[in-house]
């Protein structure tokens, strides 16, 4: 994603349609047939790729598990993740 930073504007239609500008698909990251998150926050409205917010709403949910779960390195999970493959593939 871009760290640019810049304003865009769009019509509203008749039925509530707005067509996500270029340079705004771009910066998000945005496809054709890619989804679309509005986070609507303070009078505010943050348009996110629904694929990126996803992450990160399981990454801040995840946050501490491993150290919960006695990871203290990614070497430690690594570990735990080949060890894993093997015993479903034994």
């Amino acid at each position: 994603m871009s760290d640019t930073n810049f304003v865009n504007d769009a019509r509203v239609m008749s039925k509530g349609q707005v067509t996500i500008p270029k340079n705004v698909r771009e910066a998000l990251g945005i496809n054709t047939g890619d989804r679309v998150t509005f986070i609507v926050e303070d009078g505010n409205v943050r348009v996110v790729n629904s694929a990126v917010y996803a992450l990160m709403r399981l990454q801040e949910q995840m946050k501490g598990e491993a150290l919960k779960a006695g990871f203290q390195s990614e070497e430690d999970i690594a570990e735990w993740i080949t060890k894993s493959r093997r015993e479903d593939n034994a």
